[in-house]
């Protein structure tokens, strides 16, 4: 069986060990040509599309959920098979029973469930429910026993917040790649030889793991078991193109299925799958239209993602995402550049369905990528504002050449690393504490450490900078141990069994932190150090307010006075998070990134030095405040290029908002600058850029009148949205943004 799915591939390691890397590297064929090879929908794909397509309406105009199974909890094989159209499908599998339909995850937590269930006008099974509360300990419970006071605390004034202690973790990447390439009882006799060697000591760590292992193994089975409902037997490899499209997508499908975690990314399937595409085209069992559209059937799978959340959730993350990011394109270590044919497909999608957020597409920018590729990407972000691009020469060093990025921005090796994820901490507010002795400037709580609130008449800038030093020191070590614990719990109450049984056994662990606010501290700082500032104390002592005098360089002007100090904020914070041991021996990683929660950040800290008001929002990601841009767009990317990637592993998200006539006066000249400008930005060592090319008025429009932009598309901070999903407040803070009118 193995010879005839491995028919003409060219051997490698790959056969003797789990290595789907060197199955690539020996097989894949480089395309450098454009995008006049595609195809069209097919037919079949056409009216399912439509069919979606009616669904996502009804779903729209149901409030964003059309429906829930209340009744039974999902997990991999709790569900009859699902379909959409069963004639019209090419790839099949649904989460539930049916398109759309949200399902209930109970083990990430249960309160967590009853909300989002009350939310949309059902009721969680009681029977379920009663047993949760009286038999079964889930994540969030878990986490609540553990928290001390001062980690409670500080989630609810909102300095740590985001944190994944009621709902899935996210942010693992499981390589499902490796139900494609060696099937799954391939898969279980490796883990189970894993296990073999765990017998001769029963320390802490040789226990859990043969626990996980034993887990694993039975997701695995469990993963056959759900596709042989549909008819499809994944104990033996994928034997062609169809089936290692439908293989690799029962195996994300059995992933979301089990957990619900903020961002569950598909990977770096484009390049793998083009190998099988390549075969059965040579071989004539497949012509162009019958690959495209096999990729386009995926892709409706993707789009139809759900899971259920409660309103809290998208306060902090609007629009509903998933994340079901793609990583596109990128070079290996010998040079080659990893596009191919399937590369175009994939981000064909976007023109044969229309532009969507998901998947999360995402291109690995190179030196090394072929120019008719880069036009191509740059053409469909002109047309769609659909696409994120990463310095994929600036990531090669440190992840190798088959890393994919979790969520947004954050790179790992699959299915030999792993990230335990952190959401991030609210920096703006943290220099609000430093000055206030660590009162919480809007409740007045003591939530910081207990210092004097600055006496003088102006801030000087050295004195400011010992107490932040002071509040930056608590606030690390607060949220080591606090991820510490959340995670424990994750493991313990709400493993993602399946996720990592598609991982090598023995992993290296990232653990990822995040900021908000740095531009905001960062303009703080340098009016508090290049003009007057003036604190102003109310009643109860507490700061609430500043006056300014004079003028400070801001950050988003290529201007080194201030620039310097991000840089600094970025290297200090996770210099001190380094010095506090992570779970697992993880790997401390920093990220600067606030999806599009920079909105409610904002509700939760008071007036800032640098002269924004309490209340209002901070900027997305490293992006300069809105409206703080006074040189232009090539400005501001050089201000966030100086960022540290060294310092940041975990990402530094740059959204980039330009009016369609800024690049140009037709689409070769949009094309040619676009890529011009990628070039120029990437170079400098900078790490992430989400294209926005879009006219505010085009936006405006949306806002009142949904109904006719059903497919605008926009990123926000790291990923994309439809537009017309935000609130009133985020599409508002949106359209604040700077819109360049020229480079």
């Amino acid at each position: 069986m193995t010879v005839q799915a491995w028919r003409n591939f060219q051997p490698g390691r790959w056969i003797q060990e789990i290595d789907v890397r060197d199955f690539i590297q020996k097989n894949y064929s480089p395309y450098d040509g454009d995008e006049t090879f595609l195809s069209d929908c097919s037919e079949k794909t056409k009216h399912l599309w439509q069919i979606c397509r009616e669904l996502l309406t009804r779903e729209r105009e149901s409030g964003g959920v059309l429906s829930v199974d209340p009744d039974i909890p999902l997990n991999i094989t709790s569900h009859p098979p699902g379909y959409i159209d069963r004639d019209l499908e090419v790839i099949v599998g649904l989460q539930t029973a049916a398109p759309l339909e949200r399902g209930i995850q109970v083990y990430g937590g249960l309160r967590h469930a009853i909300r989002a269930c009350e939310a949309y006008g059902y009721e969680l099974n009681p029977t379920i429910r009663d047993f949760f509360e009286k038999h079964r300990r889930t994540h969030n419970e878990g986490v609540f026993t553990a928290y001390t006071p001062e980690m409670k605390l500080a989630r609810k004034a909102g300095i740590i917040t985001g944190l994944p202690d009621s709902y899935g973790r996210g942010r693992i990447i499981g390589d499902y790649r490796r139900v494609s390439l060696y099937g799954v009882n391939r898969l279980i006799e490796a883990k189970e030889l894993d296990r073999e060697q765990l017998i001769r000591t029963m320390s802490d760590d040789n226990i859990r793991l043969r626990e996980e292992l034993f887990d694993q193994i039975e997701a695995l089975k469990e993963l056959k078991t759900m596709a042989k409902s549909y008819g499809y037997d994944l104990s033996r490899p994928a034997e062609n193109a169809h089936e290692a499209v439908q293989w690799l997508y029962f195996a994300y499908l059995a992933s979301i299925k089990e957990q619900n975690g903020a961002a569950m990314s598909l990977g770096r399937i484009a390049t793998f799958l083009d190998i099988y595409m390549e075969r059965d085209l040579t071989e004539g069992t497949i012509n162009e239209m019958q690959a495209q559209e096999l990729i386009d059937q995926l892709v409706i799978k993707l789009r139809l993602v759900r899971h259920l959340r409660t309103p809290e959730y998208s306060d902090l993350f609007a629009g509903d995402p998933n994340w079901v990011t793609e990583a596109i394109g990128g070079a290996g270590i010998d040079g080659r550049h990893l596009v191919t044919k399937n590369s175009y497909r994939v981000l064909h999608t976007l023109t044969n369905l229309g532009a969507s957020p998901e998947p999360n597409m995402t291109i690995l920018w190179s030196k090394h990528l072929p120019l008719p590729f880069q036009q191509y990407c740059a053409r469909l972000s002109i047309k769609t504002s659909a696409l994120q691009y990463e310095n994929d020469d600036l990531m090669r060093p440190w992840f190798g050449d088959d890393y994919a990025i979790a969520c947004c921005v954050s790179a790992m090796r699959l299915g030999s690393e792993s990230q335990y994820f952190g959401a991030r901490c609210n920096l703006a507010k943290l220099l609000l504490y430093a000055l206030n002795g660590g009162q919480d400037e809007i409740t007045g709580q003591q939530v910081g450490p207990n210092t004097p609130v600055y006496e003088g008449e102006y801030l000087e800038y050295d004195q400011v900078m010992e107490l932040l030093q002071k509040h930056l020191e608590w606030l690390t070590e607060l949220y080591v141990n606090t991820m510490n614990l959340i995670h424990y719990m994750h493991d313990r109450y709400s493993y993602e069994k399946m996720q990592l049984a598609l991982h090598d056994t023995h992993l290296k662990h990232y653990i990822a932190f995040g900021i908000a606010g740095l531009s905001v501290i960062a303009d703080s700082l340098s009016a508090i150090k290049y003009a007057r500032v003036k604190p102003i104390k109310d009643e109860r002592g507490i700061i609430v307010d500043f006056e300014l005098e004079g003028i400070y360089p801001k950050f988003g002007n290529d201007d080194n006075r201030v620039d310097e100090i991000a840089v600094e904020l970025v290297k200090n914070f996770i210099t001190l998070l380094e010095k506090h041991p992570a779970y697992k021996g993880a790997v401390h990683t920093l990220s600067i990134l606030t999806i599009t929660s920079n909105v409610m950040y904002g509700h939760h800290t008071g007036a800032t030095p640098d002269g924004r008001k309490t209340g209002q929002p901070l900027a997305p990601g490293a992006n300069p405040l809105h409206g703080r841009e006074e040189k232009g767009a090539i400005a501001a990317a050089n201000s966030v290029a100086k960022l540290p990637y060294s310092h940041a592993l975990d990402g530094i998200s740059y959204t980039f908002s330009i009016v369609p006539s800024a690049l140009g006066k037709n689409e070769t000249e949009q094309t040619d600058n676009l890529v011009a400008f990628l070039k120029g930005y990437f170079s400098q060592e900078a790490h992430h850029i989400n294209v926005n090319v879009i006219n505010i008025d085009t936006l405006r429009a949306a806002m009142e009148n949904p109904q006719a932009y059903p497919d605008l598309t926009i990123r926000v901070s790291g990923y994309a949205v439809h537009f017309i999903k935000l609130s009133r407040e985020q599409q508002e803070e949106i359209i604040a943004r700077t819109f360049y009118q020229r480079l």
